[in-house]
């Protein structure tokens, strides 16, 4: 308008002054012409596109990034000045995006994600961020801070160079990664709580170093319990025979001292989780409260027993025997805790383990569990006296007054038994033990137990093969069942056994085979060729150590009896008996 304005006035103007002057009117009209072609050039080519501009680039200090000036291409000034106006504004609306986007991805990041300035002051943080320093336990992500932030952050920013830290805040372990950002002259962190990965990692190398301890365990039981058979089975073969009273009370002492070994051995096998299981549904309460007469003599009249069984109780599937060696177990460290007296609580209970309780108890485990918690008031532990206390020969106790095997014993029946133990002490504070079981999936009528005659053990003809690698338990197995009658066939591995079959395969009435053998032959290998060839044939498996090599199915089918090592004269004896005898499949008879 101001331009329409602008011309009239000029118009008017040139009119006045033709009139004073008297000028033709020809040079007026072509003026006026070149002047209204020069406006209408303006408002068209240079008004329009420059208005166009000016309320596109309003709309863009408003917000809306999305606008243009929608002006045609032209290859005039102004029509490259819109065009590149047009691209100016899109690629601006590209860059906000790609910072919005940047923005939501560090915001809406579930790991925690922070900026510092330069002087190391926090200037964002994620939500994320705050969720950490809530489980932490802090009002704010500045709490759960490096003591050192500043200094590290103004350490990345001259030597542009990443930084790593860690830190502990209330149990939660949480690992800090300081990245410099040079063009904005800031810190970028990223933090991420690894507490459950080191428990994990931590779980592993202990379940690792207790599985190869437990492998040391059963090898030494192994071998030890071949040695305890020559010596068992010898002993108590003298013993059947009338000796003189000086030779048969040193022998007896002999035999004696072997089942005290053997013993020993069990404890290493229980530890190691390669004994034989006997598993019956169980009520907890019964078990503690028939052991409450023992366990009060086994304490002493200076420490009082606290046991109230709880009115309801899931049950366990367990066997019975172990699961009073862990009660047993766990009664006798408490009385050694406490030589001046004091007091010990058994109490059980029924648990369901949930998700949040897996986040500070590594082995644990989610679903139903029975606790069987043993608590006293003795002397406790320190925190370096817990972490080994499940590692066989493992004591604190004076030379000659403990093995260092009860806590181990305790542990490796824990595991078969696929439950856990959690110990929690302090010097002076006692300890409390706490062993969880999980709860039967389904009820199972108790087993009946038969009361059988006591029959003498005798002999046969009948023919063995027997399969073992160890000389000196071979020729003394030999010698007690042909002492009994019996035709003996030796091996020392199952090629040679084979070959025997082979030969004398219609004569051969009974295999006796060790489990573990050399030469890439198990006695499980033996057993299945020669039950191939011939289904009907009796079989004894004898071993140190199970190792979960038999299995059911198979014990099933060839109704083959099992024979614990170490064994004396009689137990041989007898099952070789039996096994003749018997067409039903018999149970694994551990002597």
């Amino acid at each position: 308008m101001k331009l329409a304005g602008f011309v009239l006035l000029l118009v008017i103007a040139a009119i006045f002054l033709m009139y004073i002057f008297h000028l033709p009117m020809t040079e007026f009209v072509v003026g006026l012409a070149a002047l209204i072609a020069a406006w209408f050039g303006g408002e068209l080519f240079v008004r329009r596109q420059v208005h166009a501009m000016s309320e596109t680039a309003k709309k863009i200090a408003d917000g809306d990034l999305s606008a243009r000036t929608g002006l045609p291409d032209s290859a005039d000034e102004l029509g490259r000045m819109a065009k590149v106006f047009d691209r100016m504004a899109e690629i601006l609306q590209q860059r906000i995006r790609e910072r919005e986007k940047l923005a939501a991805f560090v915001q809406l990041n579930p790991n925690p994600a922070l900026e510092f300035a330069a002087d190391g002051e926090l200037i964002y943080f994620n939500e994320a961020a705050w969720n950490l320093s809530l489980r932490a336990h802090r009002d704010h992500p500045r709490d759960i801070l490096p003591d050192n932030t500043a200094n590290v952050v103004r350490d990345c920013i001259q030597s542009n160079q990443s930084r790593h830290s860690e830190t502990k805040i209330n149990g939660r372990m949480i690992a800090w990664s300081f990245y410099p950002i040079p063009s904005g002259n800031v810190v970028h962190c990223y933090a991420e709580d690894v507490t459950e990965r080191i428990n994990l990692e931590e779980q592993l190398r202990q379940s690792q170093k207790m599985e190869s301890i437990g492998q040391l365990a059963a090898g030494v039981a192994h071998d030890f319990n071949n040695i305890l058979t020559v010596i068992q089975g010898h002993s108590s073969a003298l013993l059947a025979k009338s000796l003189p009273p000086e030779i048969n009370g040193p022998l007896q002492a002999v035999y004696f001292a072997a089942e005290r070994a053997a013993s020993l051995t069990k404890q290493l096998l229980m530890f190691s989780r390669k004994n034989v299981m006997h598993l019956c549904p169980l009520d907890l309460r019964e078990v503690v409260g028939n052991m409450n007469k023992m366990l009060a003599r086994l304490l002493g009249e200076t420490i009082a027993l606290e046991f109230q069984p709880p009115a309801e109780l899931p049950g366990i599937q367990g066997d019975a025997g172990m699961i009073e060696q862990i009660i047993l177990n766990l009664a006798v460290n408490a009385r050694d805790a406490m030589p001046e007296g004091g007091k010990l609580s058994i109490q059980l209970g029924a648990m369901t383990i949930e998700p949040s309780y897996l986040d500070t108890h590594r082995d644990a485990r989610g679903g139903k569990f029975v606790r069987l918690r043993v608590t006293d008031t003795g002397c406790g532990m320190d925190t370096l006296t817990l972490a080994h206390i499940f590692e066989p020969f493992f004591t604190t106790k004076e030379v000659g007054k403990g093995t260092g095997l009860g806590l181990a014993t305790v542990y490796g029946i824990v595991q078969q038994h696929e439950g856990w133990i959690e110990a929690v002490s302090k010097p002076g504070q006692g300890t409390t033990f706490e062993v969880f079981f999980p709860v039967a999936q389904t009820e199972i009528a108790a087993e009946r137990k038969e009361i059988r005659p006591v029959t003498p053990v005798v002999g046969g003809a009948e023919t063995i093969l027997m399969v073992e690698d160890e000389q000196v338990l071979r020729e003394m197995a030999r010698d007690i069942l042909r002492d009994l009658g019996y035709k003996i066939l030796e091996a020392p591995n199952g090629k040679e056994a084979l070959t025997i079959w082979k030969q004398k395969r219609d004569e051969i009435h009974l295999l006796l085979t060790d489990l573990v053998m050399p030469e890439g032959i198990s006695g499980v290998d033996l057993a299945e060729r020669l039950l191939a060839d011939r289904p009907d044939l009796k079989i004894i498996f004898t071993s140190g150590y199970t190792a979960g090599e038999i299995n059911l199915e198979l014990f099933t089918r060839s109704q083959a009896h099992f024979l614990q090592k170490p064994y004396t004269h009689a137990a041989l004896a007898k099952i070789v008996r039996n096994c003749l005898d018997k067409n039903a499949p018999a149970k694994a008879a551990v002597n």
